[in-house]
């Protein structure tokens, strides 16, 4: 028999999926995947029962409903200041995992280098597999999860073709200061590197720190592929809807990218979520005072555990150190803690690039009584 391809072989199904898979079989509370388990704002449910019951059933415009696209270009104006061709500087996808491997696909070759902080969301390393790239890493260092910039520098001149960004990150929480975005913004200049960053936690940010876009950076739109999402900001993770923003001669090649990959995105969700878009701006201060109340939940409880975590700046995941447990494996203690403590982590080994087993990954993003079932439940870990 022919074999498979041999890309498959060099990454792994996704740790996340599969810890949720145990934390069902255990009855753990899901802590490890992060999807909200409360409903999206209501206005949002009824636009998409709207929706369907004026027949938008058939395929929208391949990269994009034209109303989507058009609240989308206003909302990122609104956050960004730049102003946006609806027409040739955007295409709508399924979800930002889908934008992530359309960037990854329109701007790499087959043996080019994509650079990558690590630790880093699980699907960049396998994106840059498929599309025929090498991933490189550059380690962020707990348990601030700060970069050297001569190590940084040294990637770069290593000969990327891109680097991604996520900020604020997944899995760490860091926020990524003006400072450092500048130093990348730099080296993309100096050494000619695309810059793709997932910004889906654009919104989660906590005071006193502040989301800077990176391709509002001076001299960075020309050279940025921006991914984001709707999924986190409306806890729609299901609709599956996000978006690759790019120059426009980048999306003249993504969208052909996007439409052999998925053709497009769900026509009824496409245009339900416009009414999202167009909620004023207190939705957007009110959904990070709510995780905010969220962190400081599942936060309070690892205080009286007494283990170390790193305080997250945006998004919402915690890292936990597990080391004085004792495990050589943390993928070994994951399935322990879901079994035994009733709460389902996602290993730290999923996100570094390799030899770390010290950290687990928690996500806050739930009811606050879920967070405090999961508190109560995880001060049996009390050291």
């Amino acid at each position: 028999m022919p074999t498979t391809s041999q890309r498959t072989s060099l990454f792994t199904e996704s740790l996340i999926r599969e810890m949720t898979r145990v934390a069902n079989r255990h009855g753990a509370i899901n802590l490890s995947q992060g999807f909200p388990d409360f409903d999206p704002p209501p206005v949002l449910i009824q636009a998409a029962k709207d929706a369907m019951d004026a027949g938008r059933h058939q395929y929208a415009i391949t990269w994009g409903a034209p109303e989507l696209r058009a609240a989308l270009a206003k909302k990122i104006t609104r956050f960004t200041g730049a102003p946006i061709d609806v027409d040739r500087e955007l295409v709508v996808t399924c979800g930002a995992t889908e934008a992530m491997m359309v960037a990854m696909m329109t701007v790499c070759d087959p043996g080019d280098k994509v650079g990558l902080f690590s630790p880093f969301y699980e699907n960049y390393g396998a994106d840059a597999i498929l599309s025929g790239a090498t991933p490189v890493h550059v380690p962020l260092h707990p348990p601030d999860y700060t970069f050297d910039p001569q190590e940084l520098r040294r990637v770069f001149a290593s000969g990327l073709k891109a680097f991604v960004l996520c900020n604020p990150s997944n899995p760490t929480g860091k926020v990524f200061t003006r400072a450092e975005l500048e130093q990348i913004a730099r080296l993309a200049e100096e050494f000619d590197v695309w810059i793709i960053t997932d910004e889906v936690y654009e919104h989660i940010v906590y005071a006193p720190h502040v989301h800077t876009y990176f391709g509002t950076l001076p001299g960075m739109a020309k050279r940025t592929l921006s991914c984001s999402s709707l999924s986190k900001t409306f806890a729609i993770t299901g609709w599956r809807l996000g978006y690759l923003q790019a120059p426009a001669e980048v999306i003249a090649q993504a969208r052909k990218v996007h439409d052999f990959l998925t053709v497009g995105a769900a026509a009824p969700l496409q245009h339900a979520v416009v009414t999202g878009l167009n909620l004023p701006d207190s939705y957007y201060h009110g959904l990070a005072a709510e995780y905010a109340e969220k962190r400081d939940i599942l936060l309070g409880y690892l205080d009286r555990t007494g283990l170390p975590y790193t305080r997250p700046q945006g998004a919402y995941y915690v890292m936990v150190d597990i080391s004085c447990f004792g495990y050589a494996s943390d993928l070994e203690f994951s399935h322990w803690m879901a079994k035994e403590i009733g709460v389902a982590p996602v290993p730290g080994s999923s996100f570094f690039a390799g030899g770390e087993n010290r950290y687990v990954r928690l996500h806050y993003a739930k009811k606050a009584e879920t967070l405090h079932a999961a508190g109560e439940r995880l001060l049996k870990l009390k050291r």
